[in-house]
């Protein structure tokens, strides 16, 4: 089972770790209320997982771009 855990905590997007990070809240609390959140609402979190996940990829794009239109 830590096989599986380790691997989901290292192959996914890292939303609960940024997260978490920038509020200051241990990831496993914040992962916590997401699943019990995924639960109660019938998955309408994942949605919003997902959006998050998009954009910190977008973000980290733009910001390492070499074109990036913010350095100049």
């Amino acid at each position: 089972m830590n096989k599986v855990k380790y691997f989901l905590e290292w192959q996914m997007f890292g939303v609960c770790t940024a997260i978490g990070a920038q509020m200051g809240i241990a990831t496993a609390i914040i992962r916590r209320y997401f699943i019990y959140l995924s639960f109660i609402t019938m998955g309408s979190p994942v949605i919003m997982y997902l959006f998050v996940a998009f954009w910190m990829n977008v973000k980290r794009y733009v910001f390492t771009s070499s074109r990036n239109p913010l350095k100049y």
